[in-house]
């Protein structure tokens, strides 16, 4: 057996991965606020934006957007590895629970992505979730190097690919705006009905995803899950101190590339070919920089007080992104305030960060009188059904 998987007496929570999960929160809802009050996949962000906007967004671009899904995506692998522990220690079957808790979570994913907004991420990260059991019993190194080669091999090819395209017959981001998919969307969202808006809803989802978006997902999300699963099973995260000269080498190495790349497109012109290299390159080292850094910081009691109210965010984290969803569109949608079209992103971005700020604060008060999030309850009671305490247990464990 593994001796990384052997049961143990007691399984607690991890600080750190709450942190991480918290901070995540944070930039995505940055993103996603684009995204719920803008028909931002219709347009080129470079010409719907001006001035100070631009400005803004070119913050965003450079420093959130592409970086913070692979943290979470390597959390959700390295909980996985922590399930997996569990159930050992616990006697019952791993496969068994993991395959119901990830058809759960496929099911409020499909709730969210379909009633609430069309920017899931909760499918996609169930059927990577169902892939990654089919890899859990490879050792963590070669875990780690399996999911580095299956990330980096296409996205290396597909970037060579990408700047011969530019090189040869570039495409500009002009050409990207969708002009009659962008008047739908400011259409319905700004003014139509709640049966108009999940239509159309719906009609995104499946833009954004049945586009071979699901394909493009083997190579994006599932290494990292595959990456933090290994990362899971050698304790990189438990033992950090012992790694930390491993994780200042990530973070001085990963910060400067990461930033380095995503600044290409400024550099050599903004076309649809950069801006994939941009993304799928610069993001994801930049959120290694991230995760680096704020593991270092986590070795620290002082730091790590500090950051306890972003730890419960992370503890809560299912309930708050499903909350993000749902304050997002009441605020913009015409069933809501109906704010659809009608803020800038300066506007839009302070109201995320505001957003994020009330969450922490509300999940530091429901934390003090409950144990989980009530999103986080209803998953658990429907994953271990009538049989909850006896197999869940008693100890916390960092499980999403």
């Amino acid at each position: 057996m593994n001796n990384s998987l052997a049961p143990a007496v007691c399984m607690e929570r991890i600080q750190t991965l709450d942190v991480l999960r918290g901070f995540s929160l944070f930039g995505i809802i940055l993103v996603n606020m684009i995204g719920f009050h803008s028909p931002y996949g219709y347009y080129n962000p470079y010409e719907w934006w001006e001035y100070g906007d631009l400005t803004a967004y070119v913050w965003i671009d450079i420093f959130v957007q592409g970086s913070f899904y692979p943290i979470f995506a390597m959390l959700f692998g390295y909980g996985m590895v922590m399930i997996q522990r569990k159930a050992l220690a616990g006697g019952y079957s791993f496969w068994n629970i993991a395959v119901r808790r990830l058809l759960v979570l496929l099911a409020i994913g499909v709730i969210h992505a379909f009633f609430i907004w069309y920017g899931d991420i909760l499918i996609t990260y169930a059927l990577m979730g169902l892939l990654l059991l089919l890899f859990l019993k490879i050792p963590g190194p070669f875990l780690i190097g399996s999911g580095m080669v299956l990330y980096l091999l296409p996205q290396l090819l597909f970037s060579g690919l990408f700047i011969l395209i530019h090189l040869h017959d570039g495409v500009s981001l002009t050409d990207y705006t969708d002009i009659v998919g962008l008047q739908n969307s400011q259409e319905i969202y700004s003014s139509g009905s709640y049966l108009e808006v999940t239509s159309q809803r719906i009609a995104d989802w499946k833009m954004n995803n049945l586009s071979g978006g699901f394909v493009l997902y083997i190579f994006l999300i599932l290494p990292m899950m595959m990456i933090g699963a290994g990362a899971a099973k050698l304790k990189w995260i438990e033992q950090a101190k012992e790694h930390w000269k491993m994780w200042l080498a990530i973070f001085l190495i990963a910060l400067p590339a990461g930033i380095a790349v995503k600044l290409i497109p400024f550099f050599a012109g903004a076309s649809l070919s950069l801006q994939y290299i941009q993304d799928a390159l610069g993001g994801p080292i930049l959120g290694f920089a991230y995760a680096a850094g704020l593991i270092l910081l986590m070795n620290s009691r002082l730091a790590a007080g500090v950051l306890e109210p972003i730890a419960a965010m992370g503890r809560m984290s299912l309930s708050m992104y499903l909350m993000q969803s749902i304050v997002g569109t009441l605020i913009f949608y015409p069933y809501g305030l109906g704010l659809y079209g009608k803020v800038s992103l300066i506007t839009g971005t302070w109201l995320a960060i505001l957003i994020y700020v009330i969450q922490v604060v509300l999940a530091g008060i429901w934390l003090s009188k409950f144990k989980r999030g009530p999103a986080e309850m209803l998953w658990r009671r429907l994953t271990y059904g009538k049989n909850m305490k006896r197999r869940s247990g008693t100890n916390e464990v960092n499980e999403f």
